[in-house]
């Protein structure tokens, strides 16, 4: 059954046709027509969960100044313009209205049609709140976050029955410079209200956000090249600009890096640095300056890697070596290629890692990119022909408490055949 067109015809048919799926399904017993894949798999979660899909629970929201502090630092406050440009006019006539959510599932901003508004006090759907898909079910804010991809959500298949008047979709907006989730930009509204569309649109307006964020970034850092070139022109030995982020500017002296990891806490003064071994930094206008001490060697030998997956939206990289220890978050192709040459330690071809993740082994240039983009940081404790983690390292990964949630929102054969293998009796 196409749920969406169903409902676009007739949306109080497809509303019941969606009831009898979902009752079937928390029954236990056959359903009528399958649930759409991406609404069984998070129904599964919720049932491993525990969530409770005839009252559900509500987290209480946070603070109006705690919301005020996070709208402050969210760097989803940069692309409001085009999320409104984008979604507000026409949801306000469609009687919808958009939610920006941060990458914790917290409600920072809701605007849109007035009634409609005052519908979502009433199911808690208002600013603060927490709408992660672990705490309220399958909807169009938690569940997007999760599988990092856009989706839809219909009637009934909000996994807590008090959503199920409810038409919702979400898609993520992730950082264009490493794949960062930043958070979601959902449309709701009645049931009545839905539309097929809907779903492209706001994806299609979630990546000209993105869009807008990348250029920003470009625009940042050739400001602060501007302000780096007569500074490393003045310099000996190795050194680079970086932003606060750690994203490179010019270099001198040294090849070019994209990015260094930096502490989380930086100030003036000496620091030892994952890339660089002992460093000096000194603050610029509008960002670092970093100069390396003199002959010191790029850091190798053993170090104890910990690769964390075991949360659902945040995956990590630690390395704990000479250099001391600093940890970078993942985006999910970086956590997809981690995983698998944690899991094969004898290593993976290009060819082999293409087969692994796309299904097609002729997909090496893909695999080839995003490998040198993973090497960048971790270039001291990767190995190629083929793709390995060195020798002497040692490796753990850290999994979620139940293996089905392994990275869920992979589509990739090899992680897909582990959470089956996984789930089978």
């Amino acid at each position: 059954m196409d749920v969406t067109h169903l409902a676009a015809v007739d949306s109080a048919r497809a509303a019941r046709v969606l009831s009898e799926v979902r009752a079937a399904r928390l029954a236990g017993q056959p359903a009528p027509v399958p649930p759409r894949p991406v609404i069984e798999r998070s129904w599964e979660r919720m049932l491993r969960g525990g969530i409770d899909p005839d009252h559900g629970v509500r987290a209480d929201p946070l603070s109006r100044e705690e919301v005020q502090r996070r709208r402050e630092t969210s760097v989803l406050r940069h692309v409001l313009p085009v999320l409104r440009e984008g979604l507000l006019a026409a949801a306000d006539v469609a009687h919808h209205i958009m939610v920006v959510a941060d990458e914790d599932g917290r409600v920072l901003w809701r605007e849109g049609s007035p009634p409609v508004l005052r519908k979502a006090d009433g199911l808690g759907f208002e600013p603060g709140a927490d709408w992660r898909e672990d705490v309220v079910g399958t909807n169009g804010v938690g569940t997007p976050a999760v599988v990092r991809r856009p989706v839809q959500v219909f009637a009934s298949e909000h996994f807590v029955r008090s959503q199920a008047g409810w038409t919702c979709a979400g898609a993520p907006v992730t950082d264009p410079r490493d794949g960062r989730l930043l958070g979601v930009v959902d449309v709701s509204g009645p049931l009545e209200t839905m539309h097929p569309a809907t779903l492209a649109w706001v994806g299609s307006v979630a990546k000209l956000a993105e869009a807008r964020l990348r250029e920003m970034h470009t625009e940042s850092l050739e400001r602060l090249r501007a302000v780096a070139a007569p500074v490393l022109a003045r310099l000996g030995g190795r050194a680079l600009v970086v932003d606060p982020d750690g994203w490179t500017a010019a270099v001198s002296g040294m090849p070019y890096v994209r990015r260094v990891a930096l502490p989380k806490s930086l100030s003036a003064g000496p620091v030892r640095l994952p890339a660089l071994g002992p460093c000096t930094v000194e603050p610029l206008a509008g960002g670092w300056l970093v100069r390396a001490a003199a002959d010191e060697p790029v850091p190798h030998g053993p170090a104890r890697i910990v690769l964390d997956l075991s949360q659902a939206r945040r995956w990590s990289v630690e390395v704990r070596g000479g250099a001391g220890s600093w940890v970078r978050e993942l985006s999910p192709r970086h956590a997809e290629l981690l995983y698998l040459l944690a899991v094969h330690r004898s290593g993976r071809s290009a060819s082999g890692l293409a087969g692994d993740v796309f299904g097609d082994p002729a997909r090496t240039v893909t695999v080839r990119a995003e490998m040198s983009r993973v090497r960048r940081y971790l270039g001291a404790f990767l190995e190629h022909r083929p793709y390995r983690f060195a020798e002497e390292a040692e490796v753990e990964v850290l999994l979620p408490a139940d293996p089905r949630d392994l990275l869920p929102h992979s589509t990739a054969p090899a992680v897909s055949g582990r959470r089956g293998a996984a789930a089978a009796p």
